[in-house]
């Protein structure tokens, strides 16, 4: 299974952990460039799979305000 397809069954909450822990890791330095870069790449994954999570919750919330105002 690829990395996508296991992003895909983060929840948000273990999206947004796991994109904290790299933001830290990579605020507190001490990596190579390497290892930066696949830090920087993973938290852009994570990024999206978080952004995604919210558009849908944006997209439930406005789906029920017509209702609740009926």
């Amino acid at each position: 299974m690829t990395d996508e397809k296991n992003d895909e069954r983060l929840s948000y909450e273990q999206a947004r952990a796991e994109l904290a822990s790299v933001v830290e890791r990579l605020e507190t330095g001490g990596t190579s460039l390497e290892e930066s870069l696949a830090l920087w790449e993973r938290g852009e994954r994570l990024a999206e799979v978080c952004q995604r999570w919210l558009d849908g919750a944006r997209a439930r919330i406005d789906a029920a305000r017509p209702a609740a105002d009926s």
